[in-house]
């Protein structure tokens, strides 16, 4: 049991390592996957918040998407 245990351990550990030194993905990669992401000037916590502020959060509808059990169109609506 210590001998198996002990084993367990070290697969979970060589994993744990293994994946630890893996770089982040460049912008280069990215593109090359269809993966288009904004530069980090364009994006901050301001412009975010000014989104955020102008949502309507009074004047909304509960919208309950599909059941995994439910076919499409069978959806029953959102009760209040």
């Amino acid at each position: 049991m210590m001998v198996a245990g002990s084993f367990g351990l070290q697969q979970f550990s060589n994993l744990r390592y293994q994946y630890a030194k893996k770089q982040p993905v460049t912008p280069e990669e990215m593109k090359k996957y269809g993966v288009s992401m904004k530069k980090r000037q364009d994006v901050t916590l301001e412009s975010e918040y000014d989104k955020v502020k102008s949502v309507d959060i009074d004047h909304w509808e509960n919208k309950r998407g599909p059941r995994p059990w439910e076919e499409e169109g069978q959806t029953t609506p959102a009760k209040h």
